[in-house]
């Protein structure tokens, strides 16, 4: 088997801080082709973050802080949901969508899928962010929310 097309770097903005009651979520967005990012597929994954929180977050020993991906991929879009719980443990959640219907994010975790390159750069950033901030500098948690990667990856 071999890749569709040659890699390419994309670029990575942040789509800002997503915020419910006790919870801080760093939002990022990734686009092929460095196109915009389409709204529908934005909304659908705040409302799904928020969602994915509220159903599985709550019966872990989080805090409160974590970071979500938006991803307009070439042959589909892909969202993740991540946040800290229990000192060093990231609880990560994948949806995917087809590219004509943004909206329709459907449940991947139990597939065992979890990540493309380009979202494995942000788990990698954040990760060490993490460590950074909370873990080395006895729980700066605000320090960690600051800390949010823009470029290409």
């Amino acid at each position: 088997m071999r890749p569709s097309e040659a890699y390419r770097s994309r670029s990575v903005e942040v789509l800002g801080l997503w915020e419910w009651p006790g919870w801080r979520i760093k939002a990022y967005g990734i686009a092929y082709a460095d196109a915009p990012l389409d709204s529908r597929l934005t909304k659908a994954a705040r409302g799904l973050t928020e969602g994915r929180l509220k159903a599985s977050a709550e019966t872990t020993s989080h805090y409160g802080v974590g970071f979500a991906g938006v991803h307009q991929g070439k042959t589909g879009n892909f969202v993740f949901v991540d946040w800290w719980a229990d000192e060093n443990e990231l609880h990560h959640h994948v949806y995917v969508s087809p590219p004509d219907r943004p909206e329709a994010l459907e449940y991947q975790t139990p597939t065992g899928l979890a990540a493309c390159v380009w979202d494995l750069f942000l788990i990698g950033y954040e990760r060490d962010a993490w460590v950074r901030h909370v873990l080395r500098s006895k729980g700066n948690l605000d320090a960690y929310v600051r800390d949010r990667f823009q470029g290409r990856v």
